[in-house]
């Protein structure tokens, strides 16, 4: 099990451990803010339903298959020489794929409408996965401007109008920005630098000039 699945199980772990850290320390900070505003502090449990919690966590999962699922659909037709991250400039460089009879995918054997879905399910699932993401930052966005708003006596504010404002943006462009500077220092630095045994690198071998894997 570990040698087959070993890097999705710490991948996991990884996750659960840091989203984790992020509960604690977000909710004693988040209570901290109270305290010194004179509000009660939250319990671990309303935390996790508060706008701070919720529009924190959403916020990066957003940024995260958005960029997941455009770099997905820009690598279908564009190509940077030289790079690990893109398809060889030729396609007739590209390795043919290895089918095995009996194990093909049940949507290929079955056409059509299914064959169609399942040839862009990768994409499909990426975006709507930054939909539901998109989404959940935003409702814990507007949750947290509106019990600030509160906390100072002022009224709270219209989703539409929390959607429309320069905060809720800010906050979604500058975790943007970043997941594409990420993905473009990956695909750059792989025409020159090498990480031995990655699939993520080419061999150390390999010319710079070499595209693809």
């Amino acid at each position: 099990m570990w040698k087959r699945n070993g890097l999705s199980i710490v991948l996991a772990l990884l996750f659960l451990c840091f989203i984790s850290l992020q509960v604690v320390f977000g909710w004693q900070a988040f209570n901290d803010e109270r305290l010194q505003q004179g509000q009660a502090a939250l319990s671990l449990l309303a935390y996790l339903h508060s706008g701070h919690f919720v529009s924190a966590t959403f916020e990066n999962w957003e940024s995260e298959f958005l960029q997941m699922g455009m770099y997905v659909l820009l690598t279908v037709k564009l190509r940077q020489a030289g790079s690990a991250e893109s398809r060889p400039l030729d396609s007739r460089e590209e390795a043919q794929p290895h089918i095995e009879p009996g194990r093909t995918p049940w949507p290929v054997r079955k056409g059509g409408l299914w064959l169609k879905l399942y040839e862009h399910s990768l994409a499909i699932a990426f975006g709507l996965l930054f939909l539901v993401s998109f989404v959940l930052h935003l409702c814990g966005s507007w949750r947290a401007e509106v019990e600030e708003r509160l906390g100072r006596g002022e009224p709270p504010v219209t989703l539409w109008h929390h959607l429309t404002g320069a905060e809720f943006w800010f906050e979604s462009f500058q975790n943007w920005q970043s997941e594409f500077l990420a993905v473009l220092c990956l695909v750059l630095f792989t025409i020159w630098l090498r990480q031995k045994d990655s699939p993520q690198s080419k061999p150390v071998e390999a010319p710079h000039t070499q595209t693809g894997d």
